[in-house]
């Protein structure tokens, strides 16, 4: 006899739930064999360090569970980093998680500090994971916008999205997708503000070594009174270009290092065991001059790609940080955004994301830009650069 499964359904959540605009772009671009400058990935090449040292891991057994919060070796090396790059002090024992990735971060530090109903602020172009996240914990975010180009804000705006219900604040710096790097002035007006109405501040700092020009990276962690109310987020992915090995970190305050670590168990147990002991001899190996390095090579990166959006007549706004780029849509064909990356995957071949889904719905800023990413290999990224001069701009 069948049974009928009528009254079956998906969550509250699910109906609303779509691939990521990003994953769209990047499905669509393979199915073309296109230039991917949508998603990312980040494939230019790990440190050999990195890579032999998870290969001798795996090689000498390092493959079973590791503690919730990580191997002690690697959670040394972050307070060492950490000490020596931010001059924050860190308990490795007490105050650092290794974590699935930065999404994995943020997610087990949400579900430990958030409630269902609390509001979020964050400011606008934002991560979309971030307010997805966000979502689906049946927590509100609340974007503040940031203005164009340079994407400053005000912070009577910032006073005047505050309600009761205000629980925390995001900061992502550099920023993904603007490549904004926020301003010591700027972070200490937003701590005067956490301070007043006593709120957490998740600080997402995955490109903290992708900094070009007069910028400087500031932690918020690093400001007076901000080292207990702050959750600092990042990890190696984008370091040591291992995107798809997930290892991330999570600093905090001892007070609220265990229940983090508990939703990070819950939901992952741990985070790859030979991959943090590769990314741990990452850390204590590499010299300075490897991040040095590293951002200099990302200059020339955003440089090539810089140029070739002005050429193809697509505006580009240039980062001080991460790896990104948003350029104005010019005059490609479309109703939206969304359709114009469409638009210039299928006369090019070079995959974007629709600045919408940065946005909040309904923004007009969003539907008039589009993010590229530059951390790819030169071959790729001359490959792109090459299509895109090429574009005919419609008349």
């Amino acid at each position: 006899m069948s049974v009928s499964t009528d009254t079956l359904h998906l969550s509250e959540l699910a109906p609303v739930t779509v691939q990521s605009e990003i994953r769209a772009m990047t499905v669509a671009c393979d199915e073309m064999g296109g230039v991917n400058l949508a998603q990312g990935v980040c494939d230019t090449e790990p440190p050999a360090v990195v890579l032999e040292g998870a290969e001798r891991a795996m090689r000498d057994g390092q493959n079973i569970y590791t503690r919730a919060d990580g191997i002690r070796r690697l959670r040394v090396a972050i307070a060492r980093q950490m000490a020596r790059t931010h001059g924050i002090e860190v308990d490795p024992d007490r105050e650092i998680v290794v974590t699935s990735g930065a999404t994995g971060a943020f997610q087990a530090a949400a579900q430990a500090i958030l409630n269902p109903g609390d509001e979020v602020l964050l400011f606008e172009p934002f991560y979309g994971y971030h307010a997805n996240m966000l979502k689906a914990l049946r927590v509100v975010p609340v974007p503040v916008a940031m203005e164009a180009p340079d994407w400053e804000f005000d912070l009577d705006a910032v006073r005047a999205a505050l309600t009761p219900r205000t629980r925390a604040l995001i900061v992502n710096t550099p920023s993904n997708p603007a490549g904004k790097v926020f301003t010591r002035a700027e972070l200490v007006g937003l701590a005067s503000i956490a301070e007043e109405y006593d709120l957490f501040v998740f600080s997402d700092e995955i490109y903290e070594h992708f900094i070009y020009g007069d910028a400087k990276h500031v932690s918020p962690a690093s400001l007076s009174g901000m080292r207990e109310r702050t959750i600092l987020m990042s990890g190696f992915s984008k370091t040591f270009s291992v995107t798809g090995w997930r290892i991330g970190y999570l600093v905090a305050d001892a007070r609220w290092i265990p229940s983090i670590a508990y939703f990070a168990d819950m939901t992952y147990v741990c985070a790859p065991a030979p991959l943090q002991h590769g990314v741990a001899d990452g850390v204590e190996q590499l010299p300075a001059s490897f991040y040095a390095a590293l951002a200099a090579d990302h200059v020339a990166k955003r440089t090539m790609l810089v140029d070739a959006l002005r050429d193809a007549g697509l505006t580009p706004q240039v980062p001080d940080g991460a790896y990104y780029i948003l350029a104005g849509t010019g005059s490609l064909r479309g109703p939206n955004a969304a359709e114009k990356a469409r638009d210039l995957l299928a006369r090019t071949g070079v995959a974007s994301v629709a600045g919408s889904a940065f946005f909040r719905p309904g923004s007009a800023v969003g539907e008039e830009l589009l993010r590229f990413c530059f951390a790819k290999r030169d071959e790729q990224l001359q490959d792109a650069c090459a299509r895109l001069r090429s574009f005919t701009p419609t008349t």
